[in-house]
């Protein structure tokens, strides 16, 4: 069940342009969105031209793409969809972090605003997913938090884990075996100058060596 007036190729289109402009004021080329989709640049050029006759993105050829406050609308209704969904499957079906992006994208497009209602209740009213991405509410609102990257942080600086932003399970599985998820304390040890990887205690206990690549995907806010 896509949205009103969208098909399922449509929903998906809106919501990686939204994925690519977070934390990112720029308008967003067609080049990255068709490799976000996995097509070729012309078929994605085809692809937003109707999306802007839907007034859902302000597009102008070579100029790139933004979504118009219609489309973001329309993005965050389908992102809030996705993360509920990803909750129900980790909390009540038992699925591991690393297994449940490629159901939850199943599961978003035949999702009803009431459904979702229903199913974000039964939950608990949950703020973030299980990657600590967090929740838009039912008015399309998103709780605005700072965060910065674990590879922006100096030595001796204790932080708290709040996001992660690549969900490739291979790295999900990684971040779990070394228990790097959200909720976990971090203090950064020291950096190397060489290949600016990172020296790590997780919780005061385990200590870690990290790649620069995969700080950059943990998002963090400093501890009071």
């Amino acid at each position: 069940m896509s949205q009103k007036g969208l098909s399922l190729t449509e929903e998906n289109y809106i919501k990686v342009i939204y994925e690519l402009s977070v934390n990112n004021n720029a308008n967003i080329l067609t080049s990255d969105i068709a490799n976000a989709v996995n097509i070729r640049s012309a078929s994605a050029t085809d692809m937003l031209g109707k999306l802007a006759d839907k007034k859902l993105i302000d597009y102008e050829k070579y100029y790139g793409v933004r979504l118009t406050e219609k489309g973001k609308s329309a993005a965050l209704n389908i992102v809030r969809k996705h993360r509920l969904w990803e909750v129900f499957l980790t909390e009540k079906l038992g699925f591991g972090w690393d297994e449940v992006h490629d159901m939850a994208e199943e599961l978003e497009h035949a999702t009803s605003d009431e459904l979702s209602n229903r199913l974000e209740h039964f939950l608990g009213h949950p703020k973030t997913d299980p990657h600590g991405e967090p929740i838009p509410n039912r008015k399309g609102e998103l709780e605005k938090i700072k965060l910065l990257p674990l590879n922006s942080i100096r030595p001796s600086i204790e932080v708290e884990l709040k996001r992660i932003s690549d969900e490739t399970p291979s790295f999900l599985q990684y971040l779990q075996k070394n228990n790097l998820v959200p909720g976990v304390n971090i203090n950064v040890r020291n950096t190397n100058d060489f290949d600016e990887s990172m020296d790590i205690v997780i919780n005061g206990k385990s200590h870690l060596h990290i790649s620069k690549q995969a700080s950059a995907h943990l998002w963090v806010s400093k501890v009071k």
